[in-house]
């Protein structure tokens, strides 16, 4: 398959036990579109975006990744994703952690080069991420996850210890990943970041999503 140019949600739920975390989401997300996924804790948020990442699977519905299935392998390998934590190898270092993201997806021999000029890692690059701040550790995260230009871009609460310098790398970032045709939602708290980068806001209540 080619770039992924449009994400379907179609009547996905989504239970653990007894709880309901999903209840029937229906939703298109286009390439070039920023979209934030807005919603008090527990409101889904997280879920629905492990279900697009193809990392939790529904209950019942589905999600098309322009005409196909998540199990298709192609869809993984155009997803970017950065959690809560930045899972990133402990110890290994920020550029060691970057090449083998950029090695496993087949991306561009410049990834590096591309990515510490983008989140400003170069200067602690050879640096054990295990010993790295909280900020700097999701910086390395945000590179890892941008290094193979994904066509599909998720990312969960992206901000968390980032100081004012990483938010405005981030947002721009991001724009820059929107504007080549990347589909990016983006689950976020902060109204005053949504409103400043996303060019469509959703939210997310008891496992509903409205607009």
């Amino acid at each position: 398959m080619g770039p992924i140019q449009q994400v379907t949600v179609q009547g996905v739920t989504r239970s653990f036990g007894r709880t309901a975390a999903l209840r029937g989401v229906d939703a298109a997300f286009r390439a070039g579109e920023i979209a934030s996924l807005e919603g008090h804790n527990g409101s889904g948020k997280s879920t629905l975006l492990g279900i697009l990442g193809t990392l939790i699977p529904p209950t019942s519905g589905r999600v098309l990744y322009d005409s196909v299935g998540g199990e298709d392998p192609e869809v993984r390998r155009q997803i970017g994703w950065v959690s809560h934590e930045s899972h990133c190898y402990p110890d290994l270092s920020p550029k060691q952690n970057v090449a083998l993201a950029a090695a496993l997806y087949r991306a561009r021999a410049d990834a590096w080069e591309r990515m510490s000029g983008r989140f400003g890692i170069a200067p602690f690059a050879d640096v054990p991420v295990r010993s790295l701040s909280r900020g700097q550790r999701q910086r390395v995260a945000l590179a890892r996850a941008m290094a193979h230009e994904p066509t599909l871009l998720l990312l969960d609460e992206p901000t968390t210890g980032l100081d004012m310098e990483g938010v405005d790398r981030l947002l721009e970032a991001v724009k820059e990943e929107a504007n080549r045709g990347c589909i990016v939602i983006f689950v976020t708290h902060d109204a005053a970041i949504a409103e400043r980068i996303c060019t469509r806001r959703l939210r997310l209540e008891r496992g509903r999503l409205s607009s």
